[in-house]
């Protein structure tokens, strides 16, 4: 009996011990694939104006933002490419950059637009349907002519309501109707999200998940990578400083190394 005992105690470890070396390779294999896989910088705006407020990125300041993704070789993607190249269906360019907005102020199509166009750079705005055609946030012929000219169109919920404060019921609401009233007007599938103020949880993400979301993104700063969870999805937030322009080329250049080292996700 107690030789089987000792044989039983002997077996166990002997799993243990190469279980434990299996996850240790499938582990090392994981990060060399993440290190190895695309990087994609993900920038999020809100406001496009002079108005010196802190979500606004004065018009010039903007220009030269765009400029410098230009003339640094980036090339702009859509969240469908962004998937596609996260899931290996495509391959995405070497400096991929998808360009964000939220709320859809109307200076977005005013200030920011015109820049975009004339770059040709595409972008993404989430916006709020609730709020489409009020005061200071675009019309749906607005959003129908920059559709038209390499502007997506997603979510960012119906009302901008704090997902974490809500029941289920009114959580999944938010999300499907913003979805609905989306697709209704613009005539095509919506299937990207960004959570207002970027706040989330696990269980906001499996329901918007169930809704028919691919993908919600966050403000959670850092590089979009293989390591990176769809339904938190990282961005580069840009906001008015003291010197913008440095501050825009601080946080898109240093993000790497500040994920290389540690210091964020990984």
């Amino acid at each position: 009996m107690i030789k089987k005992i000792f044989a039983l105690i002997f077996l166990i470890t002997i799993i243990l011990v190469v279980g434990n070396e299996v996850d240790k390779k499938i582990s090392a294999q994981k990060v060399e694939e993440i290190s190895a896989g695309p990087k994609i910088l993900v920038l999020n705006y809100h406001q496009v104006n002079n108005n010196f407020t802190p979500l606004a990125v004065p018009v010039n300041s903007f220009a030269d933002q765009m400029n410098y993704l230009v003339d640094g070789g980036y090339v702009s993607i859509t969240p469908d490419e962004l998937a596609e190249g996260l899931a290996g269906d495509i391959t995405l360019p070497e400096k991929p950059v998808l360009i964000t907005f939220d709320d859809g102020y109307i200076d977005n199509y005013t200030n920011a637009f015109p820049i975009l166009k004339a770059l040709g750079l595409r972008a993404t705005i989430f916006v709020i349907p609730a709020s489409i055609g009020k005061s200071g946030y675009m019309t749906w012929d607005n959003l129908k002519e920059m559709e038209k000219s390499g502007v997506t169109i997603q979510s960012h919920t119906m009302n901008h309501t704090k997902l974490e404060e809500l029941p289920d019921d009114e959580i999944r609401k938010e999300l499907l109707d913003s979805k609905t009233v989306l697709e209704d007007n613009l005539g095509h599938p919506i299937e990207f999200l960004a959570y207002p103020t970027g706040t989330y949880n696990l269980h906001i993400a499996g329901i918007a998940r169930d809704v028919g979301y691919k993908a919600a993104f966050t403000v959670k700063y850092g590089n979009v990578d293989l390591g990176s969870n769809m339904y938190a999805l990282e961005r580069v937030p840009i906001f008015q400083t003291e010197n913008t322009m440095k501050s825009f080329y601080e946080r898109i250049e240093y993000r790497q190394s500040f994920e290389e080292f540690g210091w964020i996700k990984k």
